[in-house]
This record gives structure tokens, C-alpha cells and sequence, in this order.
């Protein structure tokens, strides 16, 4: 059986490592940061209650989950750890974050929404706030960022249509100046390649979905240098579990093999992601 109401994503990234899936869900808050394997998650929205797979995410807004029957849904990382909780009942809060009707509700079942539903100005998200992990915005110098998701009948993936009128009008020349100073585009491959960096700094950057703030790591002198050699100059990675056990410092030259994606580190001029790097070796 299939469903309609599922918004199946057209790309994302996958988490097919366990450690790596382990990590993200701490950091969404669906497990405890001391614990070691996985759990049975349910989805138990338009009237549904069944185990689900968390297989990847699109951006921020969007975690990738997989029913039984095979189809993805994007869904919400905060509205799926609400359907965790044994009190949770699936009523309909399709409505969140449109304007409050005066009709009071008395079913528990959610209402059929529809698929082109466009969110109030009150429910749009913030690009200042957005993880690091999840943020999936283009290296651009306005402040529009879309999640590619026009309707969610969970209610909660939502679209931000960025500023209008007078904003966008102030947008246009802050890119015209800042497109002079910007290098030449650079095409990336698609897969994991080989590359080499040097640690240029640890930081920390706010992450909302959770307490903590998420640590990361900043390289410069980024090169690819397998299939082919090309310069990327700066780039930033997560400080996971697994990068810590390699005991970095400021300085150190490092190879490795990992998958590099243009994504924005959140309050950094830093354009491209360095995503589950591996065979991490240091140099000399």
C-alpha cells in the first residue's frame, strides 16, 4: 500500500553508517548523547502508527525516513521525536503554522492537507539560526534560502520564500559587489574523492536542535587530488567522533577520503562541506 500524503525527496544525504545516523540522531534529540546503538522509531502522523527508518536528510527542515511499504517521507527531526513519546496521540497539527481557526477541533485523527500548502510569515525559519549539520544553503550573499519543500502534511517542512519588496531590493546590489570578489566557480565532483587539508581551526557554531552547540572544524589549503587535482581553498567538516579520534591540532596536514558539497558553515564565509570523511592519515 502506498500513500499520497508522502513527500518523497528528489536528492539528499544518506546516513548509511551507523555511527554517523547515531550521531545525527543525537543531535536532533531522538536518542541520548550516551547511547551507543539504535532504536525502533514510529511515525505516527494522518492516522498512521508504524516503525520507520531514519535514512538520510535534505537540509535542516527535512529528515529522510523510509515505512515498511519502501517510500520516503520528509519529515521534520522535532515533529518526529514528538511521535516518539508514548502520550503522543496523532491529532492534527496540520495547523501550526497557519492562521488558528475558531472552530474547535474533537477528533484525534489528522486532517487531510493538502500538498501546496504555503507557510504564514510566522512559521518561516530564521537562515541566522540554521545547524551547520543541517544547513543546506548555497554560498550566496542574500538571505534567501528555500528548503525545496512546498507543502508538508506533517505541517512542519516549510518553505522560506525570503525577503520581499524592499528586502530583496537591498539584496541585489550587496551581490553585485560582493560577485567581484568571488573566485572562479568550482565543479565538484559528485562522489567521495581522495583530498588533502590543513587544520586551520576548531570552533563551535549554535545548533537549535539541541543543548549544546555543535563543534566543528575548519581546513585551508582544501585539494582534491584524486580522480583529479583541483584547489578548493577553505572548507569545514563536523569534529564527529570519528575525526576526534585522530587527535587533530591547528596545523596538522591531513589526507583523506570524503564526499565535498557546497554548504555554507552557519556565521562563516566558509562555502563548501567536507561530509564523512575517512582513511583520515596524518602527515609527517
Amino acid at each position: 500500500m502506498t500513500y499520497a500524503f508522502m513527500i518523497e525527496p528528489q536528492d539528499f544525504i544518506a546516513l548509511d553508517n551507523e555511527d554517523e545516523l547515531i550521531e545525527k540522531c543525537q543531535e536532533w534529540g531522538l536518542l541520548s548523547g550516551k547511547a551507543t546503538k539504535l532504536k525502533t522509531f514510529y511515525y505516527k502522523g494522518n492516522g498512521l502508527n508504524m516503525p520507520c527508518t531514519i535514512i538520510g536528510y535534505v537540509d535542516h527542515m527535512a529528515a529522510v525516513i523510509q515505512l515498511d511499504n519502501g517510500q520516503k517521507h520528509c519529515i521534520h527531526p522535532s515533529y518526529l521525536k514528538e511521535m516518539q513519546a508514548s502520550s503522543y496521540s496523532a491529532r492534527s497539527i496540520s495547523n501550526a503554522g497557519s492562521d488558528r481557526s475558531t472552530e474547535s477541533a474533537t477528533s484525534d485523527t489528522v486532517a487531510p492537507v493538502a500538498a501546496d500548502v504555503t507557510p504564514t510569515p510566522d512559521a518561516l525559519v530564521n537562515p541566522d539560526e540554521i545547524p551547520p549539520d543541517l544547513d543546506d544553503s548555497d554560498d550566496t550573499d542574500t538571505d534567501e534560502f528555500s528548503s525545496g519543500m512546498k507543502g508538508d502534511p506533517d505541517g512542519l517542512v516549510e518553505e522560506y520564500v525570503g525577503p520581499q519588496s524592499g528586502a530583496a531590493s537591498e539584496a541585489k546590489p550587496k551581490a553585485k559587489t560582493a560577485s567581484k570578489a568571488k573566485s572562479v566557480k568550482i565543479d565538484l565532483p559528485e562522489g567521495k574523492v581522495k583530498m588533502s587539508a590543513v587544520v586551520k581551526e576548531f570552533t563551535t557554531v549554535p545548533n537549535h536542535f539541541s543543548d549544546n552547540d555543535d563543534e566543528v572544524i575548519i581546513y585551508e589549503a582544501v585539494t582534491i587530488t584524486e580522480p583529479d587535482v583541483i584547489d578548493v581553498g577553505e572548507a569545514w567538516s563536523s569534529h564527529s567522533a570519528t575525526v576526534k579520534k585522530q587527535e587533530l591540532e591547528v596545523g596538522d596536514v591531513i589526507t583523506f577520503e570524503a564526499k565535498i558539497i557546497k554548504k555554507k558553515l552557519t556565521r562563516n564565509p566558509v562555502p563548501y562541506k567536507i561530509n564523512n570523511p575517512s582513511k583520515i592519515q596524518k602527515e609527517g
